[in-house]
Order: C-alpha cells, then sequence, then structure tokens
C-alpha cells in the first residue's frame, strides 16, 4: 500500500476510498523551500493541484536508493507546474484528470461571455452602490458573431457546442487537431493563430501554458479583431481566458482597456496567482474569477474518483490510463 500526499486539496470522499483501499493519505501543503529540502522522499506519491510547483530541483531531491516519490497526480488538466521531462529522468509518473472537469469549466467559459457582453456583473456592482445604470448599459448578443477558440480540445469543443446553439459561428485554432474534427463541429480551422484573430470579436482561450504561448494575447493581436460582427453590429472585441495565466499579456490588457481598443476582459486564471490589486482588475471593462473554472462539487468529485483509480493502478502495477510520460 502506498503512503500519499495531497497538497491542495482532494474531495473527502476520495480521501476516504483511498484510506479503505488501504493507502495512508495525508493532507498538508508545503512550501517551496520545504519541498526542495526533500521532504518529498517520504512519500510514494503526490497529488496536486495548481498551487504546488515541482520543479526539477524539487523532483531532483524526492527520489533515493530505497525509493521515494514515483508518482504525481495532477487533479484537473494543466500540468505546466510539473516539470515532466525531469519527472522522467527521475523515473516518476505523471497523470492528471483530463475528463472531469471539463463540464465545469465550459459553463463558466459561457457564463464570462454571456457575462461580459451583457455587462452583468457591472450591472450587479452598481445596483449594490445605488446606482441604476438602466440607460448606458447597453450590450450585444453572441448571436451572429464569430467565436475564436485558440486551442480546440474538450473544452473548446463543449464551449464550441453551446456558443453555436446560441447562433455564433465558430472559428478555432489548434495545429495538433485534425482537420476532421473541425469539420465535424461546423468550425473554421485556421492555419494560423493571427487568422482568428482577423476574423473574430470574440476570442476564447484554450490552449496550455508553454514558452510557445507565453503571451500569445497581446496588443498586436487584440487590433487584429474587427470590431463589428458578421452582422454588421458594432460589438467591439471581447476576449475570454479560463485556461492558464501568462497567455494574455496583462500589460497589454490593460492598456488596450484604457484606450478602448479591447471593451471587455473576463479572466479566470492570472499570471501570478493570487494576483492582488492591481490595476486591470479594478478597471471597469474587467470581470474575473479566483480560478474557480473546476470549483463545483460535481468535477471535485469526478476528479476525486478519478485520481483515486489513477492511484490504484499504479500500486497494482498497473499503467494508469491518463498517463502523461
Amino acid at each position: 500500500m502506498g503512503n500519499i500526499l495531497v497538497t491542495d486539496g482532494m474531495a473527502e470522499s476520495a480521501i476516504m476510498d483511498l484510506r479503505k483501499l488501504g493507502h495512508k493519505v495525508t493532507e498538508k501543503y508545503f512550501q517551496p523551500e520545504e519541498l526542495e529540502d526533500g521532504v518529498l522522499v517520504n512519500y510514494d506519491a503526490i497529488v496536486v493541484r495548481s498551487a504546488t510547483k515541482l520543479n526539477e530541483k524539487i523532483l531532483s531531491v524526492s527520489k533515493n536508493i530505497s525509493g521515494g516519490l514515483g508518482f504525481i497526480g495532477r487533479g484537473g488538466v494543466g500540468v505546466d507546474n510539473i516539470d515532466i521531462k525531469a519527472a522522467s529522468k527521475f523515473d516518476m509518473i505523471v497523470c492528471n484528470t483530463p475528463q472531469s472537469s471539463t463540464q465545469s469549466v465550459v459553463e463558466i467559459t459561457i457564463g464570462h461571455l454571456l457575462s461580459s457582453v451583457r455587462y452583468i456583473s457591472k450591472g450587479s456592482s452598481d445596483l449594490k452602490i445605488g446606482k441604476w445604470t438602466k440607460k448606458t448599459l447597453r450590450g450585444t448578443e453572441l448571436s451572429g458573431k464569430n467565436l475564436g477558440l485558440i486551442g480546440f480540445g474538450r473544452i473548446a469543443q463543449g464551449v464550441a457546442q453551446i456558443a453555436e446553439a446560441l447562433g455564433m459561428n465558430l472559428h478555432c485554432y489548434d495545429p495538433y487537431l485534425p482537420k476532421e474534427i473541425a469539420k465535424e463541429k461546423n468550425c473554421t480551422l485556421h492555419e494560423n493563430v493571427d487568422d482568428v484573430f482577423k476574423n473574430c470579436t470574440h476570442i476564447s482561450i484554450h490552449c496550455n501554458y508553454s514558452d510557445e504561448t507565453h503571451h500569445l494575447v497581446n496588443s498586436s493581436r487584440i487590433m487584429m479583431m474587427p470590431l463589428r460582427g458578421d452582422d454588421g453590429v458594432n460589438c467591439g472585441r471581447h476576449i475570454v481566458n479560463c485556461a492558464r495565466g501568462g497567455i494574455l499579456n496583462e500589460d497589454d490588457i490593460l492598456k488596450s482597456l484604457n484606450n478602448g481598443e479591447l471593451s471587455t476582459v473576463s479572466m479566470d486564471v492570472f499570471e501570478k496567482e493570487p494576483p492582488g490589486l492591481i490595476d486591470l482588475i479594478n478597471h471597469e471593462n474587467f470581470q474575473g474569477t479566483p480560478h474557480i473554472g473546476a470549483a463545483t462539487m460535481e468535477a471535485q468529485m469526478r476528479i476525486g474518483k478519478e485520481m483515486v483509480t489513477l492511484l490504484d493502478d499504479y500500486f497494482n502495477g498497473k499503467v494508469p490510463h491518463s498517463k502523461l510520460n
């Protein structure tokens, strides 16, 4: 049986299931300096979310001759907080739970899209301070507008399905996507990311964070976006990011909001989390949530259940189904 560390939280039902299977489970968050001192060598497996960062230095001191860390489980999809190359070097398996939070992130993305163009968050804030802004908060419809999806995996495809039902025209960029899938989803697949920006008034981010996607959304690409939808309505430019922080250049986003080049931005993720009280957050056309895309009861239960399966397979000598290396 395994000695498992859970650092960033996991559904209580999943922890109980692991203990019923005979595993020892410790729930504790360790600071980076503690991780660098080799505390993980005392565990066979670790389950993290986005808060715990596992770089090569940390992983290098998490293994010894008698054993040490062998399994890294990421509750959720993104694994940019884990050095997978280093994990492979030190013979550590890395797994995520790619399907468990899909529906929750789809729904929050659609929520941000709708709320941004109809000023739901701003209207609510105005009411709370006694302002009746009925005449000034004139929004636009999503119907008849072009939605650009940067990345077209499970979540983006779920967003596309709802957006199409709302009457939006679908465009996407994903260099790893077979053309047949885009065609099946009634989505125009572009050969480069700039073409998506040039064709879409609304952009939703669904790619992983990497050197290639760092600050992918910047002032120059914002200026490529049209101001009018295919229906002829001057709807402005709108960007939603519920994927990973760092893909948006936050300085450029603020600049574009200040000079009116960008109409709204909605963000669930940030380059630094928590971001603190910054000018971007205080902008009237900014709408944000504190990285809660997967924070639903349903998603957490599914993530926990999938992680129990992955860990049980690992400790029984089987290859976990979502092994990434």
